[in-house]
């Protein structure tokens, strides 16, 4: 009977799928485009509204790399006819240890206006956080988790200001370009 027992629990661990491994910062190389859906807690007039995306990240040679995000928002003027406003932001990352990196642009977050940023990669999610402590002390927290599929990737992204959260996106994107 133990013979049987052992032999079923080997048999089940070789069947049983490896974990997965995260992937490498390679993986999410290229030009990705798409749209998300935005519902803030802030705006009476402009809770849901669609923005349109694209990411490049570029590794580097170093184990780094650089990403810039543009989003086109569709939150202030005219609710039935919302003014389109361009955001862009680059940052570059420099490899702390294998599947994390600290933001280059990061100084001290109490005496700098840059926000501290770090990166890392847990399974298909490249995840970004970005901390801004403001002059009186208060702090924000963005968060992007960029997830890889088959398909493209899946972005869900959170802004809480003091803990709350005030902002959150969830989109779909394709890669257009290496």
């Amino acid at each position: 009977m133990m013979r049987r027992a052992s032999l079923g629990l080997m048999l089940l661990l070789i069947a049983a799928p490896a974990a997965a491994a995260n992937l490498s910062i390679q993986a999410f190389a290229g030009v990705w485009q798409g749209n998300a859906v935005s519902e803030s807690d802030i705006s009476v007039h402009f809770q849901l509204t669609s923005r349109d995306i694209d990411v490049t990240v570029r590794p580097a040679a170093d184990g780094g790399f650089d990403i810039t995000w543009n989003t086109v928002q569709r939150q202030k003027g005219d609710p039935d006819n919302p003014r389109e406003k361009l955001k862009s932001t680059s940052m570059s990352f420099a490899a702390q240890r294998p599947g994390v990196w600290r933001s280059s642009g990061n100084g001290d977050p109490l005496n700098s206006q840059a926000p501290f940023a770090w990166a890392y990669v847990k399974d298909r999610t490249l995840t970004i956080n970005s901390l801004r402590i403001y002059a009186d002390g208060r702090h924000e927290l963005q968060v992007y988790h960029r997830t890889l599929s088959g398909t493209g990737m899946a972005l869900r992204f959170i802004r809480t200001v003091e803990g709350e959260q005030v902002r959150r996106a969830t989109g779909r994107l394709i890669k257009v370009a290496k």
